[in-house]
């Protein structure tokens, strides 16, 4: 009984234990935040929130400065199907031309995947637009999860915990994380800002994408594991 403790305790790292709870509290998070989205009645912070980025008493005019609401377009567009898909692609071709296929697969299903699991999701609970504030952005989708949040946080962290593994020195991997999540909460924030997602559409969407690819990475962890067993039996 304690060998088998022990060889588990060798087998689980930090980083999967980190993972598994990330998985967890993104799962939560998700299941709370779809309460919210099943009501008919907008919540008190979703209304708060999107109110706090247009001038008072006046719904259709964002605050800052009249370069903000471009910027902010900029910003949305690195979530954007397009920009996603370009990059998801470049990065699948470089991986297979320098003879990785298993780190490109790992980019495909988690994608792709994310891809499939926000249309799911979008279609179950089937929420409409908020329609508080003037949208700023053309929308053709339903609301809930927002797709941009999610699927920025599902290439962004794969991508970027994928860099990590192959470049050297501590400082420089927290950088390339650090640069990911970044980029997925300044997405998330654009979102908002442009009137096309209650926060909670982009809360849930954050915790679906971080779930779904820490689930990605610890499956192939996992495999990269046992395979590296198997192959030393």
């Amino acid at each position: 009984m304690k060998n088998t403790a022990n060889k588990l305790l060798n087998w689980i790292e930090f980083p999967v234990l980190l993972a598994g709870l990330v998985i967890a509290g993104g799962l939560w998070g998700f299941e709370e935040l779809m309460e919210v989205a099943r009501d008919t009645t907008p919540h008190a912070f979703d209304t708060e929130i999107m109110l706090a980025f247009r001038e008072a008493g006046q719904p259709d005019n964002p605050i800052g400065p009249p370069w903000l609401e471009g910027t902010m377009r900029d910003i949305t567009s690195l979530g954007s199907a397009i920009v996603l898909g370009l990059i998801t692609v470049a990065v699948i071709v470089y991986l297979l031309l320098i003879h990785k296929p298993g780190a490109a697969f790992l980019v495909f299903v988690a994608v792709a995947g994310g891809q499939a699991l926000s249309s799911v999701l979008k279609l179950g609970i089937d929420r409409p637009r908020p329609d508080l504030v003037s949208h700023l952005a053309d929308v053709a989708t339903l609301s809930f999860p927002s797709g941009h949040a999610m699927l920025s946080a599902v290439t962004y962290l794969t991508l970027g915990s994928m860099a990590s593994r192959f470049l050297p020195g501590r400082t420089t991997r927290i950088y390339v994380l650090a640069l990911a999540v970044l980029t997925t909460l300044l997405v998330g924030i654009s979102r908002v800002y442009l009137g096309v997602h209650w926060p909670s559409d982009v809360l849930a969407g954050w915790c679906a994408g971080f779930a779904w690819a820490m689930l990605c990475w610890l499956a192939a962890w996992a495999f990269q594991r046992w395979r590296g067993q198997t192959a030393g039996a």
